[in-house]
């Protein structure tokens, strides 16, 4: 019996069991956003999830050096890592919000709440598809790990750089369960934190013609930063790079001095055919960047268990092929379980898949409850009804996609 047979047999039971986990997937997930774990402070987060691995019946849990918690279901062949980043942004001002921020608000269909969507919603439903892949038997010849992250909102990407490069774990596949409301993504933009430095001399503000203010010079250039934002390439699947000036900062003695030195931040997103020294050099050659040092920032915040593994802020674009058989697989599924037409489509944002397949260059694609327009703000939600869903997606992912992969690996060795 092929996988797709054997799902559409089992479909109502899948429904069935993870509506039965509802109640179950709530609590998890509203105890979760009670815990604060900013990128670096993920401690207590990555202990609760232990906590419901261990209710569930994970087969392996493991807490790495860095702090990421890895827990497994099976044994097989082919070996599937799914991902979700634990740690959560801040929360700003808290006059902003209209409910406390740490509670996980439930009310009409939603849990309201920082990082419920962003990216703990993920988790939950991933917890708990594994717990219906026990109770309905559907295991495979594949090995699921169910991985949960540390320090992605401060460097996405870092953690599986980590796991990929240190671990002794070599997945043939990574999804990442990001919000993509309730989409099969398979791809984003890259990026790169670029930060512009016009160094100048520092005098009396009485008098500041003793002195050269690098603060008029940085201005000519802003503007052309914002004019090159409309130059530069557009890709058809995953849009127009963008460049865009955040921050404008001085380096004064007191606010009564001309500043020695001035500095940009600069936001940078790559479309595909973008890279790293095509970016830089796209500032280089702006008329008003001479003399101007520009830099790459480099990541080296230790992780809550003090590990430092440091990285250079620059996020490499991925796509995965459309016809690869991962994203077949989720399609696929998608049908299978709801007898609708998925939308195959990309992250505006950036992900873990940076690391990945952007570094590393595992196949990486995903699936995950929640809407990305609301993340990082104070209107942060998860629809219930996504995080039930996304639980029978991702448990009955694992033996779509080994067929989809053994599959495509008969036809290739057929052509051969």
């Amino acid at each position: 019996m092929t996988a797709n047979n054997t799902i559409l047999r089992m479909r109502d039971r899948i429904a069935a069991e993870a509506k039965a986990y509802e109640a179950d997937i709530v609590h998890f997930l509203r105890d979760l956003v009670e815990i604060p774990g900013e990128s670096s402070h993920e401690g207590p987060a990555i202990q609760r999830i232990r906590q419901e691995m261990e209710k569930v019946g994970f087969d392996e849990i493991r807490i790495d050096p860095m702090g990421n918690i890895l827990g497994r279901i099976g044994s097989g062949r082919h070996v599937i890592m799914m991902d979700a980043h634990i740690d959560t942004v801040g929360i700003g001002d808290p006059a902003e919000w209209k409910w406390d921020p740490y509670k996980g608000k439930v009310e009409d269909g939603y849990i309201y709440g920082r990082g419920c969507c962003d990216q703990r919603g993920g988790m939950a439903s991933m917890v708990y598809a594994a717990k219906i892949i026990k109770s309905l038997d559907l295991h495979g010849d594949y090995t699921l790990w169910v991985v949960g992250s540390v320090q992605e909102e401060d460097c996405d990407g870092l953690p599986w750089l980590y796991i990929l490069r240190e671990g002794n774990i070599r997945p043939e596949l990574v999804f990442i369960t990001e919000p993509s409301n309730l989409r099969v993504y398979r791809g984003h933009r890259g990026r790169m934190e670029i930060e512009v430095h016009m160094r100048g001399r520092s005098c009396h503000a009485s008098a500041p013609e003793r002195g050269d203010n690098p603060i008029y010079r940085m201005v000519p250039l802003v503007q052309q930063v914002e004019q090159l934002n409309t130059r530069l390439r557009n890709d058809p699947f995953l849009g127009k790079g963008t460049v865009s000036v955040t921050e404008i900062r001085s380096l004064s003695p007191s606010l009564c001095a001309v500043p020695g030195a001035c500095s940009i931040h600069l936001d940078r997103r790559l479309t595909a055919g973008e890279t790293r020294e095509s970016a830089l050099d796209e500032i280089r050659a702006l008329p008003a960047a001479a003399g101007a040092e520009i830099e790459v920032l480099r990541y080296m915040q230790p992780s809550y268990t003090g590990l430092v593994y440091p990285m250079d802020k620059y996020y490499p674009t991925w796509v995965l092929d459309e016809h690869h058989p991962a994203v077949e697989a989720g399609a696929d599924t998608w049908r299978v379980l709801t007898g609708t037409e998925p939308i195959v489509d990309k992250w505006t944002f950036s992900t873990n898949g940076v690391g990945s397949m952007g570094t590393c260059g595992v196949p990486t694609m995903g699936f995950g409850p929640g809407d990305e327009s609301v993340a990082h703000s104070v209107n942060e939600r998860v629809a219930i009804d996504h995080l039930v869903k996304a639980a029978q997606f991702y448990a009955a992912f694992p033996l779509m996609y080994v067929h989809a992969a053994e599959h495509a690996s008969v036809a290739s060795a057929a052509v051969r």
